[in-house]
């Protein structure tokens, strides 16, 4: 695993079409690559320093993810972990010294679908806080008596609206179905929740509670594709299982040990962000590892 930070990635001669909050997308012509920098961002804000290495954790959990539930639904990779990068890449890389190998992904074009396919399989964020409003999440009614953490009766889909800058929101279902028709929202409902649950069950073996996650979809030839990244750190809320005790917050695998400092700070939570310290990127470093080494069963 890297031991430098990879902040910002260019490559000479290949156009960057797209840089978010962590990756970086260049159009290869027939198809994209993804490129996960080391960038972290708490609150909407990216910080000025990242994690050492999570672009690589990112990359290869999502790799170790769209193999496992290849049975379940097609995914948008093109090449598949350990193919070379094609040359015009490797040229462009090879003079911008970044080695790309364990942090990129060569994909197809879908179309991304406007929303966010959410499943939660225990009740934390933004969902507690509307159950304790509401006794409901995203319109989805539950059972009165629930606590921070509490796990669901049962996993329950949750979209939201996708927000190029600021917070996505959460809305229902009849909603999504207006978005993107009845067909589309039932079927990426239904693709959701198996995939949630198929990866809940594994991790659980792994010693890790997969609390919440998010998923996208995007066609590509009429076909419906799992796009972007899966159950990740960034993506997911991941607990120790042995830790596990409802009624209060739980510790994470993911950055919510950033967020946690953060809150620590006089910080009004809007740019610039504050630099991160070495301790708590270090911590935050080894929580991503830590993800990757449960969940696998390998070291990067």
């Amino acid at each position: 695993m890297s031991e430098t930070t990879v902040l910002q990635v260019d490559l000479p001669g290949i156009p960057r079409i797209k840089s978010g909050k962590v990756r970086e997308v260049f159009d290869l012509g027939d198809s994209l690559l993804f490129v996960a920098t080391d960038r972290i961002s708490a609150f909407d804000c990216v910080m000025p320093n990242g994690i050492p290495g999570k672009g690589e954790v990112l990359t290869q959990i999502s790799h170790f993810w769209f193999d496992r539930l290849g049975s379940i639904v097609r995914n948008h990779r093109v090449l598949n972990p350990g193919e070379p990068l094609p040359p015009r890449v490797q040229s462009a890389a090879a003079s911008s010294s970044v080695r790309l190998d364990q942090r990129s992904m060569v994909v197809r074009k879908a179309k991304p679908l406007p929303i966010e396919c959410v499943v939660r399989g225990y009740l934390a964020g933004s969902g507690w806080n509307e159950y304790r409003s509401s006794g409901r999440v995203c319109g989805v009614a539950l059972p009165a008596g629930l606590v921070e953490s509490s796990e669901l009766p049962e996993p329950i889909f949750t979209p939201a609206t996708k927000a190029e800058t600021g917070h996505d929101e959460n809305i229902t279902f009849e909603r999504a179905c207006e978005i993107v028709g009845h067909e589309v929202a039932a079927q990426v409902r239904s693709l959701s929740l198996k995939i949630y649950t198929a990866a809940r069950d594994y991790a659980r073996s792994r010693g890790i509670l997969v609390a919440d996650t998010k998923f996208e979809f995007g066609f590509w030839n009429g076909d419906l594709l799992l796009i972007d990244e899966v159950l990740t750190p960034d993506s997911s809320r991941f607990w120790p299982a042995d830790a596990y005790q409802p009624g209060r917050p739980q510790p994470s695998f993911d950055k919510q040990f950033v967020r946690d400092y953060l809150l620590t700070l006089n910080w009004d939570k809007r740019p610039p962000a504050p630099r991160l310290p070495d301790e708590i990127v270090a911590r935050t470093r080894e929580k991503y590892r830590e993800a990757y080494q449960r969940l696998t069963g390998q070291t990067l």
